[in-house]
């Protein structure tokens, strides 16, 4: 678990220096449109979009781009590009590397043609549905900054919150729910008065496969290209992330 958090952890520092804010901030409001038209507005009584708007508001999103967001999702604003939905691609990266894309899109036609491309050109292939989705296991991943916090003392109490798994990455814990139990263990932290930076459904692969530096590099690089695409929102491998991939993947 903890190399794939590592280069997301990358991915994003690259994003802040790379001046992508914007299509952060894009993904965040699909999410929201999304989670709003599926689940109704108010995220009292909707917990994908309660999370989705906590998620976006530590990226900073503005409140008047999350209320925009939600005004589309319960048909008050027009869409105007049209509407979105989610999508999800299976695939194979350089070295037959399992691939668990999930989109969010307003043209499937579009991304699959675009994700098609991108793998392509970067020595992959697209595969069937049920191809690699065996391959992984759904959980819930919760993110807190660890700063001031006794890391046997948190464990306790999160594990008591209904956490499966803790892990110490980067300046934050990171707690590891069942898929189903991710909004209840974040109520239980938040009502615990733990200061949630994130919450997300993750797919963790069962087994990691590690390959050479070449092939590393070469899933690197996809994996970077894909996430440069506005539709994709969530991308997984089974790709083992240890430390000399991870640094590889600072040098991109």
């Amino acid at each position: 678990m903890a190399g794939h958090s590592k280069w997301s952890n990358i991915k994003r520092r690259k994003k802040a220096q790379d001046k992508k804010r914007n299509k952060i901030f894009n993904k965040h409001m699909r999410e929201i449109t999304v989670a709003a038209r599926e689940g109704g507005g108010d995220p009292e009584y909707n917990p994908r979009l309660d999370m989705a708007i906590e998620n976006a508001k530590s990226d900073n999103v503005p409140k008047d781009n999350i209320e925009k967001a939600i005004k589309k999702g319960t048909g008050e604003l027009d869409e105007g590009e049209g509407r979105y939905e989610d999508a999800t691609y299976e695939a194979y990266g350089p070295g037959g590397i399992a691939y668990f894309i999930e989109v969010t899109t307003n043209n499937y036609n579009r991304t699959v043609g675009d994700i098609r491309y991108i793998l392509n050109e970067h020595g992959g292939n697209l595969g069937t549905d049920g191809s690699v989705d065996y391959l992984f296991e759904q959980k819930g991943m919760i993110k807190i900054p660890s700063e001031g916090l006794d890391e046997d003392d948190f464990m306790l109490e999160a594990i008591d919150a209904g956490a499966e798994d803790i892990e110490n990455e980067d300046g934050f814990f990171e707690v590891y729910t069942k898929r189903n139990e991710l909004f209840e263990v974040r109520s239980n932290l938040e009502d615990g008065g733990y200061n949630i930076k994130n919450a997300k459904l993750v797919r963790i692969p069962m087994t990691e496969v590690e390959v050479d530096h070449e092939t590393a590099l070469s899933n690197l690089k996809l994996m970077d290209e894909l996430d440069n695409n506005d539709d994709v929102s969530n991308i997984f491998t089974n790709m083992k992330m240890d430390d000399q991939t991870l640094a590889a993947a600072e040098e991109l």
